[in-house]
């Protein structure tokens, strides 16, 4: 990937890619004013440069819920847990995988709806519009992935 992130608050590292991952990124955001709006700068040129490099196509849906599920977990792992928040980005033919890690070991439950609660939606709202959903304790902090649909058609009914 040669789109480098923007921003003070971002730094890139890419590597050998997973099993199944076409390409994949990392990004370290400091945690303050900015790094949301940075790291879905981020997500966006990745994604715009996995099209560019690999045979995929990413759908406008696919660009826009990816956005919102990057700066979901990133504003709640800002919000919730003291230090740094890596991102890690990765894409398949069908699908974009994003992992966001964060030094809070306690590990997120969505909760249930309730129309007259203000706030504290952002769980519920990433585990209905991705197509999976993984919260992991890690040796220290907690690992959350989400993994997104890049067209319409394998989104099904999210």
């Amino acid at each position: 990937m040669t789109a480098p992130p923007s921003g003070p608050h971002a730094s890139r590292s890419a590597g050998a890619a997973p099993i199944g991952h076409l390409i994949r990124a990392g990004y370290a955001l400091g945690g303050d004013d900015g790094c949301i709006a940075d790291a879905r700068r981020c997500a966006l040129a990745f994604l715009a440069q996995a099209e560019v490099d690999y045979p995929v196509s990413v759908s406008a849906r696919a660009r826009d819920v990816t956005q919102l599920v990057v700066s979901e977990l990133v504003t709640n792992a800002c919000k919730y847990a003291p230090g740094p928040v890596l991102v890690e980005l990765g894409i398949t033919a069908r699908f974009v995988d994003v992992v966001v890690w964060d030094s809070d070991p306690l590990v997120p439950a969505a909760r249930a709806a309730d129309p007259g609660r203000i706030g504290q939606h952002g769980l519920e709202i990433v585990k209905a519009v991705s197509q999976a959903l993984l919260v992991e304790q890690a040796p220290v902090g907690k690992r959350i992935t989400a993994r997104i649909a890049l067209s319409d058609t394998t989104a099904g009914s999210v």
